[in-house]
């Protein structure tokens, strides 16, 4: 991708294209090089927003194989949301003008797998990661409260909660999906394969989602 105000679907299919070539061992490892570097000098202009857990092994450029300059990426451990969460997001799609934001969750996040402790069996977080446990555990009772037990459920619920989070706290992102201007999607990753599935996604058609759940239609 190679300018600013790209579509959201064509956003998703650009991200979900280069994670089928990195599961395939077939990355392009586009906008890598001297020339790119370059070229951004003056400006930035990515495709897309990213807010993803700081997990060491979830490098978004790397796992939905793109380059410098493409993403714009928000990382914290287990995609809590503060405000200074909330305003680089909202810097990404006003000012920047991508018109995409993933949410990116995984397998094996120990935030999550803390926030369970902490609910299930009253652990407590040390320091400072007491607050992002916090944060996580609305998720955690809510998966609870619908009789969820499985790992990849939880992970599910939390990503859906983040996405519901940011539309409810940012009324310019609310109003920017609202529009038809923005898309949103939650994306799960497996460490086991390096894929990313659609969890849930507002303001995208419902084509493009058809199409990036099975990408043999059209």
């Amino acid at each position: 991708m190679a300018s600013t105000s790209v579509p959201p679907a064509q956003a998703l299919d650009a991200l979900l294209t280069g994670n089928r070539r990195f599961v395939a061992g077939l990355p392009l490892h586009p906008n890598q090089d001297a020339a790119r570097r370059a070229e951004l000098t003056p400006a930035q202009q990515p495709f897309a927003v990213l807010l993803g857990c700081s997990d060491s092994r979830l490098a978004a450029e790397i796992i939905f194989d793109q380059g410098l300059g493409d993403l714009f990426v928000v990382r914290t451990a287990g995609h809590v949301l503060g405000p200074e969460v909330l305003g680089s997001i909202e810097y990404g799609t006003s000012v920047l003008d991508c018109r995409l934001v993933v949410v990116l969750g995984h397998d094996s996040c120990g935030a999550v797998a803390a926030a369970r402790a902490a609910v299930e069996d009253g652990l407590p977080a040390p320091g400072y990661v007491r607050d992002v446990v916090e944060r996580v555990t609305p998720s955690v009772l809510a998966a609870r409260a619908a009789g969820l037990t499985e790992d990849s459920d939880f992970i599910d619920a939390h990503i859906e909660h983040t996405v519901n989070l940011l539309l409810d706290r940012s009324r310019l992102l609310a109003d920017q999906v609202a529009s038809g201007h923005t898309g949103i999607v939650g994306l799960a990753y497996r460490l086991a394969d390096g894929s990313a599935r659609i969890v849930t996604d507002h303001g995208i058609p419902a084509p493009a989602v058809a199409a990036a759940r099975n990408p043999t239609i059209g």
